[in-house]
């Protein structure tokens, strides 16, 4: 999921359908055959078995590995109730937006438990409103920068070894950046490189992967999580996991964006962020769970949001965080749970805190956040590979942070110019995942958003989706 803007050049954001036709075939060309293909997996390159679905390959051996996937996201606003707009506002008139992106997972063995791994990706479009003017933002494919044409990056490039501890061994499937290799249960995880810090923290295996489950940005990342990104959502860094029976304990340290939600990382290591998490997974009934408590500090220049807000009622002019950013420390705290309740239906939860003194760095504007919901799939109607998934999610603003977009301040993603009614943002998902045998995946999603960037006097809106994906 990713941080975000650099605000992209002037367009329209109406869809534009003949320039869409390209990335659709592109997509549905890529789809496998039905022996190809397999279920949606969770983050790309967790060890964690929960999350990890196998995917057989364009190239399988021992050595070298080569994995490929393919989404597009069509995604539409209605029109909707909005008295004023700021510059970050979403547009009140109905639009739509797309974004399409292939990846290529690139694999070398060099020994026993060593992994070394390159993602190299093309992506297009935009999200609704220049990904702009909703705190929990509808849409993880979409970008902080925007393109309308095709551009290729590399997200990801990291070696990951393990280190079996001993204890009982099972065999990992082969993956989406992840070799087939024993695993013992007690084992040290080293991975080291550039890749996304939700990689391996904050995970859960019912809303976690934009291209698979829900796509808030506040349900598939606990919203209070402002972890270490630049504008695409990757930083460089390295992590310790030490898994031990049923507890498993994580440590790195990451790269912060040299301005917050910049396309540069800070290489001089003066802007970076400490992340610690501590994982414990049980059964319940004969039915697996797991709770999840992660912590992060970032040390970066940023603002003080009283302080800016403060020097705008001196000057007369909005609030601006750039004028008074100097070395500071953001920590924040968050807890997630997922439970298995039946053999076809899992609940999970998000919780999380963050000190609202300051300005978000790096993901979205939220200081409090609790979202829920639930994963059904369809194996009660002979579709098991089907899932429907229906969340909540309550956002907040801190008393700083409102205060500093009613003097005019923009956020990472919020501000309206002004705010004389501040309410918590409210968010609805509801999602329909249909797996096609000759196709992929085809998901309808619906999100309904109360009180957008924590302005009682917009909206609300709803929010339509349709999203192709396959992978192999």
């Amino acid at each position: 999921m990713p941080p975000l803007p650099a605000r992209p050049a002037a367009r329209s954001t109406r869809p534009d359908f003949i320039r869409l036709i390209p990335a659709l075939l592109a997509t549905l060309c890529f789809l496998p055959p039905p022996a190809a293909l397999a279920a949606p997996a969770g983050s790309p390159i967790s060890s964690n078995d929960t999350a990890s679905t196998e995917s057989p390959g364009l190239i399988d051996s021992d050595l070298f590995a080569l994995h490929a996937q393919s989404t597009f996201v069509w995604q539409g606003n209605d029109g909707f109730h909005a008295p004023y707009s700021g510059s970050q506002s979403l547009g009140r008139s109905a639009r739509g937006a797309e974004t399409w992106d292939l990846t290529l997972y690139a694999g070398l063995h060099p020994w026993k438990g060593s992994e070394i791994w390159v993602n190299g990706e093309v992506d297009q479009g935009f999200g609704i409103g220049n990904t702009l003017g909703i705190a929990g933002f509808p849409s993880g494919e979409a970008y902080k920068i925007g393109r309308a044409t095709p551009y290729f990056r590399i997200q990801r490039a990291f070696w990951r070894q393990t280190i079996n501890l001993g204890g009982p061994q099972e065999l990992e499937n082969a993956d989406l950046d992840l070799f087939s290799e024993p695993q013992s249960e007690n084992r040290l995880v080293i991975t080291a490189g550039k890749f996304a810090v939700t990689d391996l923290y904050d995970s859960n295996s019912y809303a976690h992967d934009p291209r698979a489950d829900f796509l808030n940005w506040s349900v598939i990342d606990t919203g209070t999580y402002d972890y270490a990104a630049d504008s695409w959502g990757y930083s460089a860094g390295a992590v310790v996991e030490w898994y031990q029976g049923r507890w498993t304990l994580r440590s790195g340290g990451f790269l912060m964006s040299e301005v917050p939600n910049s396309p540069d990382l800070d290489t001089s290591f003066h802007q970076f962020q400490i992340d610690e998490e501590l994982e414990e997974r049980h059964t319940i009934g004969g039915k697996p769970g797991k709770i999840i408590v992660t912590a992060f500090v970032s040390h970066a220049r940023m603002a003080d949001l009283a302080t800016a807000t403060r020097l705008a009622k001196q000057t007369g002019q909005a609030a601006d965080d750039a004028l008074v950013r100097h070395f500071a420390n953001r920590p924040g705290i968050s807890l997630t749970v997922e439970q298995t309740l039946t053999r076809d239906l899992a609940a999970f939860l998000r919780a999380g805190w963050s000190d609202g003194r300051y300005e978000a760095y790096e993901f979205t504007d939220i200081d409090r956040t609790l979202a829920g919901g639930l994963s059904l799939d369809g194996t009660r109607w002979q579709r098991a590979r089907d899932h429907i998934g229906l969340a909540g999610v309550v956002n907040v603003a801190s008393r700083q942070e409102k205060a500093y977009l009613a003097a005019g301040g923009t956020g990472l993603l919020a501000g309206d110019g002004k705010l004389p009614h501040p309410g918590a943002e409210h968010i609805t998902e509801l999602y329909y995942d249909v797996a096609i045998r000759a196709l992929g995946h085809i998901t309808l999603d619906y999100q309904w958003i109360g009180n957008p960037a924590y302005n009682r006097d917009r909206g609300p809106v709803s929010v339509f989706a349709i999203r192709l994906h396959a992978q192999i």
